[in-house]
This record gives structure tokens, C-alpha cells and sequence, in this order.
């Protein structure tokens, strides 16, 4: 299980600085496939010249959606920080994360609230900083990224899911024939844990729906 805060190498802030001039600019972006469900971030960090430094993609482990923006971001503000840049743009398609650390939104989540506490931290090692919020399809790269972390967790060769809704994804629902449609299992469920009947087995990387009986 990854740990929870994305860590950069001691020491934490370099006493010199690699490039204190220049911006670093990163495109972050994360994901659920569920929500909870099998999580990712990717990120892409260039220079003010175009040129692609790092690429990062991680699997989370089941989270939600929020929690896998705010990974992508610190995964960001780790490398910054870890390799001695002071001043860093970062782009992201979360407009809740963005405005919460603008400052503009409250962090009302308790799940969020280290998560904001701990980029704001990081933040403040810095010279600079700017975070900006655009659509989808303008942080493409970042978003493949986190799809090819996910793909990784849930034992899928690299973009056999990446057509799938990242932050949407459900269950696949049962074929409109009977015929083809697959058994249903029976269980029961004791603190907090769901116990199938029989020899019934679940495969990994799939999600179920719980009804009462």
C-alpha cells in the first residue's frame, strides 16, 4: 500500500536551488475507477521550453477520485521539491481541488484535509506557485498517465481500460438475456466484511452490488 503522502528524498528542500528562475510546469491529473475503486494519478513536468523532464504514474490502491487529484498534485510538489525547483505552475482538470487550494473553496471532506494540509506545506518550500484548472482534454498526457496506473493495479495490459470513464466507471450491468446472463451469488455480510455461500469465488479487479434480502 502506497504511503500516504507521495514523499520526495531527504533532504526534503535543497539548500540550492537547480533553476530558480525559470518555471517547472506540470499537467497532474487522478482518477477512480469507482468511487471508492481502483486508483491512479499520472503527471507530466516540463520545462518553460517545452521539454518533457519527468513523467509520473502511480497506482493508489482503492480510493476516491479526490484523494487521487491530491496524490497527483503532491507526486508533483515531491519532484519539485526533490530535484530543487522553486517555482512551479501546476494544471490539473480537478476545479475542486484547484479552488480548494486557491483557497477559494473550504475543505469540508476529512479525507481531504490532510491531503490539503500536507500540498499546502509543501507549497510554502517553494518560491513560487500557481495552479490553474482546465478542461480534460487539454491535460491528455496526465490523464493517460493516471489511466496506465490504474490499468497496472487492476492487472490489465497498459490501455486495455483506457477508453473507460476514469471517474464514472460502474459495473458492467447484467446482458438483457437471462440465458447469458452470469449466476447470482448469495453471502451474507459481518462486520463489514461481505462472506459468499458455497464455494462461490470473486475475481480481482471487479466491483459488486450488495442488496439486502
Amino acid at each position: 500500500m502506497p504511503s500516504l503522502f507521495p514523499e520526495p528524498s531527504q533532504p526534503r528542500t535543497p539548500k540550492t536551488r537547480v533553476n530558480s528562475e525559470k518555471w517547472l510546469i506540470a499537467h497532474c491529473d487522478g482518477g477512480a475507477r469507482g468511487n471508492p475503486g481502483p486508483a491512479g494519478y499520472g503527471a507530466v513536468l516540463q520545462s518553460e521550453d517545452g521539454e518533457t523532464l519527468a513523467e509520473l504514474s502511480e497506482f493508489l490502491g482503492i480510493r476516491t477520485n479526490n484523494y487521487a487529484e491530491y496524490s497527483g498534485l503532491l507526486g508533483v510538489l515531491a519532484w519539485a521539491l526533490e530535484h530543487g525547483h522553486g517555482r512551479l505552475r501546476v494544471v490539473s482538470d480537478s476545479e475542486l481541488m484547484v479552488k480548494q487550494i486557491q483557497g477559494r473553496y473550504k475543505v469540508n471532506s476529512p479525507d481531504l484535509k490532510p491531503l490539503w494540509t500536507e500540498a499546502r506545506n509543501r507549497i510554502a518550500q517553494l518560491d513560487e506557485f500557481q495552479i490553474t484548472h482546465a478542461l480534460r482534454h487539454k491535460n491528455k498526457d496526465a490523464d493517460r498517465l493516471a489511466n496506465m496506473a490504474m490499468d497496472r493495479g487492476m492487472g490489465r495490459e497498459a490501455g486495455e481500460l483506457s477508453r473507460a470513464p476514469k471517474r464514472d466507471a460502474r459495473a458492467t450491468p447484467f446482458p438483457k438475456d437471462p440465458a447469458s446472463a452470469p449466476p447470482m451469488l448469495r453471502g451474507f455480510t459481518k462486520d463489514g466484511v461481505v462472506h459468499l455461500l458455497g464455494d462461490a469465488r470473486l475475481p480481482d479487479g471487479i466491483f459488486v452490488k450488495i442488496v439486502p434480502e
